[in-house]
């Protein structure tokens, strides 16, 4: 007697998932290209006065005023010649507020910069410190 030859399937079982790991992998792009990309925010520290900082806050406002990114850099000794922020926008206009802070010093008014994300995943802003308080 012959053994009994097995029924074929027809398919094998990866060709049965694949129409479900296409989704899955289709899913996946979407995802990745709907998310908003993330930019380094540079900020070169530039002139007279900054070895005395020993703090930044850094504060992305959007158009309507609204704090979208706060961020606080403190340091032990004088400030790095520059200082990075990642920020996650979408392309557009903003308003960057930075606050400076010096041990024993009256607070100072914010420097105040007008910021333009595009494609770019890396922007160069130039800080200096205001001669007079």
């Amino acid at each position: 007697m012959e053994p009994e030859a097995k029924p074929a399937r027809g398919r094998h079982p990866l060709l049965r998932r694949l129409p479900l790991l296409a989704l899955v992998g289709v899913g996946l792009w979407l995802w990745r290209a709907t998310e908003t990309p993330e930019h380094s925010l540079v900020w070169r520290l530039d002139g007279a006065g900054w070895s005395a900082v020993r703090g930044l806050e850094f504060q992305v406002t959007g158009p309507d005023g609204q704090t979208l990114k706060r961020e606080e850099h403190f340091f032990p000794a004088a400030p790095p010649s520059e200082v990075t922020l990642k920020v996650d926008l979408p392309e557009g206009s903003y308003r960057a507020l930075i606050f400076v802070k010096e041990p024993g010093q009256p607070a100072r008014p914010p420097l105040v910069e007008g910021l333009t994300i595009g494609e770019e995943p890396y922007i160069l802003k130039t800080l200096r410190l205001p001669a007079s308080r």
